[in-house]
Order: structure tokens, then sequence, then C-alpha cells
């Protein structure tokens, strides 16, 4: 079976069946049965992306589309309300914090003589965390980022540009503020 032209399996159009229709709508799991609620989602997306490690929290109402081509690994997990498209790859003991919003392309605005609608879409550009990476809530990280080992990016941040591993970022758009390696 094909969805927008990937393939999917029978287990996997379940699986996002159960999730999308119940499982997204659980409580947190740090509420009252909050490790059954964590379980169910655990086991859901395990059957849903390309790669899912070990104790991993996808809490109540992530979205991830379809979500076959999403790696996510050990000890990390993505936050209340997350939208993390196709293709990101998401590494071990990453914290992501509420409303995080991974975007994968942008609008072509190159011409004026077009309106930008009918302009058409940039080429897709995936997202990449590293491992050991804190990112706060109302995230947003734009396309083709690449969150380098040991990054802190502070709430509310737009993250534009890479940075080095160990830094610490925030604002709009996103500046260092400083290294976590010291000197």
């Amino acid at each position: 079976m094909n969805i927008k032209g990937k393939s999917i399996t029978l287990k996997q159009l379940l699986c996002l069946t159960i999730y999308y229709s119940i499982a997204q709508y659980l409580p947190v799991s740090y509420a009252l049965g909050g490790k059954i609620w964590k379980s169910i989602r655990f086991h859901l997306v395990r059957g849903i992306f390309k790669h899912c490690g070990s104790n991993v929290n996808v809490e109540r109402k992530a979205h991830f589309g379809a979500g076959t081509d999403i790696q996510l690994g050990d000890n990390s997990g993505l936050g209340v309300n997350c939208q993390i498209p196709n293709g990101t790859i998401i590494g071990n003991d990453v914290m992501i914090g509420e409303n995080l919003f991974i975007v994968r392309h942008n609008h072509v605005h190159d011409r004026i003589d077009i309106p930008m609608n009918r302009q058409g879409l940039e080429p897709v550009k995936n997202v990449i965390i590293d491992d050991d990476v804190w990112i706060g809530r109302n995230v947003t990280i734009l396309p083709g980022i690449h969150v380098k080992q040991g990054t802190i990016i502070g709430t509310c941040c737009v993250l534009t540009k890479n940075f080095e591993p160990y830094s610490v970022v925030g604002g709009v758009p996103g500046k260092l503020l400083k290294s976590r390696i010291t000197q």
C-alpha cells in the first residue's frame, strides 16, 4: 500500500490508525496511569517509525504524519503537541519540549511577477538532531538544520542555521548564547 508515494505495510497502517484515532488523545505520561499511556504510544510508534529505540516517550498529540521514515533513538522523547515531519532523524538521549515544529521545506518566493502560492515548494531538506540534545518549548526548526551533539535550544527559539556541538542557542532568529565546552 502507498501513502503519498511511500510504501506502507499493513502493520504500519494499523498502528497509525490506532495512534491517530485513540492513542494520541490518551493522557500525558506524567498523569495518573502515565506508564500505561506511555507504553501504548511507544508500542504503536515502534510499529510505525523506521527506527524506534528503547525507553522512548511520545507524549499526547505528537504528530508525525505517516512516520515511516522517522528515526528516534534510545531514551528520547517527543513532547506534547510536537510536529515532526517524515524523514526526521533524532538521536539518543534527546529531550524535546512541548510544541516543537520542524519544517521540511519552504515556499519558493524568488519571482515577483508570479504570486508566491504559484511558485511551488523548495526541495525537501530533512532535519537531523544528534545525541544528548535538549530542545525547549515552542521551538521552530527550519529545513535542513542539523542540531549537533550536546546542544541546548532555548524556549521559543526559531532555529535558522547550524551551530557547533555543545552550543546554547536562543532567540528569534536563534543566536549563540554560549558554549557548554569549558575553555
